[in-house]
């Protein structure tokens, strides 16, 4: 008969958050040592990672934090809203952000290779997935650095974690407005600050394409640059945070809100999970 308790399977479990049978029958296959017994667990569950590889994850969290100058924002995603509300889950997330944030690390090759305790963030996120059983990946990491942070974080059901995340970094003493334009991107979802931040590929290929619309709507050919330019500065506000209509005030862009509390946006960052 197997060298074990209830109590040791109950202890095992708590520890790993396995099932009552996988973990009475590793205890078994292991004669009773818990270590082994760990063992044959965590080897069940990386073999269960490797099938799950495939899966898709539009679930999960986003957190972030801000300390000395610095702030970071993470996406850890899973496959399904159950897992994303499960303590486990959220507690793997506040670690995982713990570890990159003592590592030092500013994006995601550096964050999975964190130290974490006496593993990586990658493998400690490979035993969690491996315990509650679906994929679990660190999908992006963001760092930005500023001499303010303001954070918002959303949730987009109240039953789940926050969904979308924001981090703002600025200059100047007005906190409320700096988390009103948090808000603001995590509705308007910005890509670039300053235009000049906007890749000149995407401004090129923009261009051809208002270009060719302009010219199939019939405009006169002497008018098309002017045309252009005007529809240009139309996607600019689409794209670029501080050329885009307040959320709150459609009468002034978000340059004109900052500009008038005393505060200038430096930096920002927005995940949204899933997107």
């Amino acid at each position: 008969m197997a060298n074990f308790s209830v109590a040791d399977v109950k202890a095992l479990r708590e520890q790993l958050g396995t099932g009552m049978v996988d973990t009475k029958n590793a205890l078994v296959e292991a004669d009773g040592d818990i270590e082994k017994a760990i063992e044959i667990l965590r080897l069940k569950g990386a073999k269960g990672n490797a099938k799950r590889a495939d899966r898709s994850t539009s679930e999960g969290l986003v957190a972030a934090r801000a300390t000395d100058g610095k702030a970071w924002l993470i996406e850890l995603a899973c496959e399904t809203d159950f897992v994303a509300k499960n303590d486990k889950f959220v507690a793997l997330g506040d670690g995982v952000l713990e570890a990159i944030i003592k590592a030092g690390a500013t994006d995601l090759e550096s964050a999975l290779a964190a130290p974490a305790a006496t593993k990586t963030v990658a493998e400690v996120i490979d035993d969690q997935a491996a315990v509650i059983g679906e994929k679990i990946v660190l999908r992006r990491v963001a760092f930005v650095e500023g001499e303010n942070f303001s954070i918002y974080l959303h949730k987009t059901s109240k039953d789940l974690p926050p969904q979308v995340g924001v981090v703002v970094a600025f200059t100047g003493s007005d906190e409320e407005t700096a988390r009103s334009i948090a808000q603001h991107i995590s509705f308007a979802a910005p890509e670039f600050l300053t235009r000049e931040q906007v890749p000149a590929e995407a401004v090129e290929n923009e261009r051809r394409i208002v270009e060719e619309i302009s010219r199939n709507e019939g405009k006169p050919e002497a008018m098309l640059p002017k045309i252009v330019e005007g529809r240009l500065g139309a996607f600019y506000k689409q794209v670029v945070l501080l050329e885009q209509d307040y959320a709150k005030d459609n009468s002034q862009n978000v340059a004109k809100v900052a500009q008038a509390a005393g505060i200038a946006v430096t930096g920002f960052a927005r995940f949204k999970v899933g997107a």
